[in-house]
């Protein structure tokens, strides 16, 4: 027998029921909106830039090809000279030579932390390690400007090799350990979220604890810990104190480390401290650069979503 609830119990469930709706279009609309921000906001920043940009090549009167092939950086003269292989040779020696100090560092101290270090010891040494995160830049800097190179120039003196004050070599080495936390950090969760049955089925087969880790767990979490990698570089790509503090702001293509360097960030900071007015060629320079730094880091995170549907496409 079919059973009919009273219409007053009926009524009863429709108040509830119609709040709930409520709040689940309240919170999609919430949702909606938030996502929405992040969007228009990268939009107003990409047509800034590229308004500006614009206006940089009109103003200076400096074409694509000087700009993306000249050496010489020069507001002063009657012709602006502007060129960004410098500054593109200071980004890139930063990038690589941090990265060749934190990458192998950081992906050592990730495997030690997932495989060997007792799970007392981890508590201790993983947030201990992500401090130096918490670290502002700036004390990098001078950490670099007062223990770093003077350590430098003395080891290196007896031997010929002349360490200029700013140089290269010690933005490398604070930009490095920058950003070890990052690709620690990262790195060490994604290797303890490998299924556990992987481990079991290396040590049936008789394989070693590192035979382990470095052939089994670290390729199968290799997605992870690429998009870890490529998200380092773009952290050192875009630093910018440290890298004023340590390399200094001379722009020049030199391949000796121990000379001065001037990344994009640092051309950056030097102009907008500087005595640039407004709308000149030199202040509208600043957007030109910005743009090429933020095509450089769009295209680390195409890279990084590429190693990742790679990876998925790969997973059986």
């Amino acid at each position: 027998m079919i059973k009919i609830e009273p219409e007053s119990n009926r009524s009863n469930w429709s108040g509830p029921s119609r709040l709930r709706n409520a709040q689940g279009a309240a919170t999609g609309f919430l949702l909606f909106g938030c996502a929405l921000i992040t969007i228009v906001t990268t939009v107003l920043i990409l047509g800034v830039l590229g308004g500006e940009t614009i206006s940089f090549f009109r103003v200076s009167k400096i074409g694509m090809f000087e700009f993306f092939t000249g050496t010489e950086i020069d507001f002063k003269s009657a012709r602006p000279r502007f060129g960004l292989p410098p500054l593109l040779w200071g980004t890139f020696v930063i990038a690589v030579g941090s990265s060749l100090v934190a990458l192998p560092i950081g992906l050592l101290s990730a495997i030690f932390l997932s495989e060997y270090a007792p799970e007392r010891l981890r508590r201790v040494l993983k947030p201990t390690l992500e401090l130096l995160a918490g670290i502002p830049t700036i004390v990098y800097g001078y950490l670099a400007l007062t223990v770093i190179t003077p350590w430098l120039q003395s080891v290196l003196a007896p031997l010929g090799i002349r360490v200029e004050q700013f140089n290269a070599f010690s933005g490398c080495i604070v930009v490095g350990i920058m950003i070890v936390p990052l690709v620690s950090s990262l790195s060490e969760d994604v290797l303890s979220a490998a299924p556990r049955s992987l481990r079991e089925a290396g040590y049936a087969l008789g394989a070693t604890k590192f035979e382990v880790a470095t052939r089994i767990v670290l390729p199968a979490s290799f997605s992870g810990v690429a998009a870890s990698f490529i998200l380092a570089i773009s952290r050192a790509i875009g630093e910018t104190m440290a890298v004023v503090l340590a390399a200094g702001s001379l722009a020049q293509i030199k391949l000796n480390p121990f000379t001065s360097i001037e990344t994009m960030t640092a051309y950056i900071v030097a102009v907008t401290n500087g005595e640039a007015s407004y709308g000149s060629a030199e202040y509208l320079s600043l957007f030109a650069v910005g743009m090429t730094l933020f095509f450089i880091t769009l295209c680390l995170n195409m890279l990084s979503g590429a190693v990742i549907r790679r990876y998925k496409e790969s997973t059986p």
